[in-house]
């Protein structure tokens, strides 16, 4: 144990506080949900310091290569920019659990969308207030103010797991150096991911009863911190020539392909729109209808490879908010995989990897149903 802190009381008392460990991982867990601050927010962005958005206590997800496995972590919050955070607490001093620590993390990285989907995080998130008998708007409008966009949080929490842009926060009560290098190197090399660790010591005194915690966030080097400023990554707009030239490179001269035929079918159509997006997270271009407001699109196209599309957006477009013709809609694009949600009120946004869009039947299937959908509106 390090040496102890001292607190001044207003009779000009000093109290000497000693370190004192915790009981059991469990009690550091409960802390951190009790007291999301404790997860050092100020530290890790001074400019605009991160708060959080609890999604879940013992979140687990489907393994898609295991059908009996499932990945599981302590909490998974959100901050108000929309970044899932990932929190693990462990005691570290042990080396095997260290190393399982750091292999879990390199999991996490490399496979948050896989295993993360927007739909199990809402639902979790649902679920989680239901149990504190909260109702979930009710939270969510504490959480980022009464005039904030539910659906368009949503859409940029899936859009950042899509890129990768994740943070991941090993807490424990002490962080050991071999650790702190791991950490550190890590936040360098990884990229949009955040790696990091955080050092919650707590002091008590037991004839006055007073209890301190005192966070210390670990891996924010000034190299890992001009590599992930986001005012550098979102000066980058895109545009037809940079995007396709970064999408080869990215995802190789096939998918390039699939995502130049879908971008050209979307150009020859008169009564549609290519917005481009700028950034890293945002890069790619999105497809919506000429007359219609910026809230309403008919999909996505990621430099991450994937088309998207928003089930909003549909119970927006006349004639799909009809119930006989939202059924329709719902039945073809169950037909190439993409999942709406029995009402057109609900958020949903189901996407298409492009690498499954390669075989040209498959893909000319694609196109055939939204040129269906066009005529529809057209007819609407």
């Amino acid at each position: 144990m390090g040496g102890g802190i001292y607190l001044i009381q207003d009779d000009d008392r000093l109290i000497e506080m000693s370190e004192q460990a915790y009981t059991s991982e469990e009690q550091l867990q409960e802390l951190i949900e009790q007291y999301p601050h404790l997860l050092a927010g100020e530290q890790i962005d001074i400019a605009i310091p991160r708060q959080w958005l609890l999604v879940n206590r013992e979140a687990t997800a489907s393994n898609e290569d295991d059908a009996s496995g499932r990945w599981s972590l302590d909490r998974l919050f959100l901050d108000r920019n929309a970044i899932p955070t990932f929190v693990e607490v462990r005691r570290l001093n042990n080396s095997r659990i260290r190393q399982e620590s750091i292999g879990q993390m390199l999991d996490y990285v490399a496979n948050a969308n896989v295993y993360w989907s927007i739909d199990t995080i809402v639902t979790q998130f649902e679920a989680n207030c239901r149990e504190q008998g909260r109702d979930p708007e009710q939270v969510f409008e504490e959480f980022l103010g009464s005039d904030a966009n539910e659906e368009r949080f949503w859409e940029h929490v899936k859009t950042h797991l899509q890129a990768g842009k994740i943070r991941l926060i090993f807490v424990a009560d002490e962080i050991p150096i071999p650790m702190r290098r791991v950490v550190e190197f890590l936040n360098e090399q990884v990229d949009p991911a955040e790696v990091l660790a955080l050092e919650v010591k707590q002091y008590t005194d037991t004839e006055e009863g007073l209890r301190l915690l005192t966070p210390r966030l670990i891996g924010q080097t000034a190299e890992a911190r001009q590599k992930k400023t986001s005012a550098t990554r979102e000066r980058r707009r895109w545009d037809e020539s940079s995007f396709f030239q970064e999408f080869e490179v990215r995802r190789g001269i096939e998918e390039a392909k699939v995502a130049r035929q879908i971008y050209e079918w979307s150009i020859s159509i008169p009564l549609l729109d290519v917005v481009w997006g700028k950034g890293d997270t945002y890069g790619g271009f999105t497809v919506r209808p000429s007359y219609a407001g910026s809230d309403v699109s008919l999909f996505s196209l990621g430099i991450w490879g994937g088309l998207e599309i928003s089930s909003s957006s549909y119970g927006k477009i006349r004639p799909f908010d009809s119930k006989n013709k939202w059924a329709e809609l719902r039945g073809k694009f169950g037909s190439i995989g993409l999942a709406l949600p029995t009402n057109p009120g609900e958020t949903r946004f189901p996407y298409l990897r492009l690498s499954t869009l390669q075989a040209t039947d498959t893909r000319e299937q694609v196109l055939q149903i939204f040129d269906w959908v066009m005529q529809e509106i057209e007819a609407g």
